[in-house]
């Protein structure tokens, strides 16, 4: 399948300004609301920021791949480097926190290695605004309360047991 964007990088802080202007646009061209929009920009520009910050060692940069897909009401971004790959890091400047925020601003998230020697992060977001704020799964009893089976929150799953 042909990406509908596909941006190819230096893994330098100022580029993560081009990726968030291009996923303006695309979001314009493909009529994304503004708030699903905000979601998809922030959780690309963490990608892109752990590929500048923890990819390419000693402050060296390397290529940075962002490709963006849409098919059925459903976005797919990829972000992509060669650098040392996804790992802990004693010496990582951050909090530990940009996989934590993408995973809570995309429907799904995968972390892996694609076809080469590179590192990907695969975002998937849904773009309809049909899914229901909170919604029981299916084969939960019929009149059992929602808060103490698996939900479904905003298309993501959250456990929903009481303290």
């Amino acid at each position: 399948m042909t990406p509908d964007m596909e941006l190819a990088l230096a893994a330098r802080a100022e580029n993560i300004a081009i990726v968030r202007h291009a996923f303006g646009g695309l979001g314009e061209a493909f009529a994304v609301s503004e708030q699903k929009l905000s979601d998809i920009r922030l959780a690309v520009t963490e990608a892109c920021a752990n590929v500048v910050v923890h990819a390419y060692p000693d402050g060296h940069d390397g290529p940075m791949e962002i490709l963006a897909s849409m098919a059925d009401d459903e976005l797919t971004v990829v972000v992509r480097d060669w650098g040392r790959g996804i790992g802990p890091r004693p010496d990582s400047p951050g909090l530990g926190l940009g996989l934590s925020l993408i995973a809570a601003l995309a429907e799904t998230v995968q972390l892996g290695h694609g076809g080469g020697e590179h590192t990907e992060v695969r975002m998937t977001f849904a773009l309809t605004d049909e899914t229901p704020s909170m919604s029981i799964l299916p084969g939960t009893p019929s009149g059992a309360h929602p808060e103490g089976h698996t939900q479904r929150a905003h298309g993501r799953q959250a456990s929903g047991h009481r303290a």
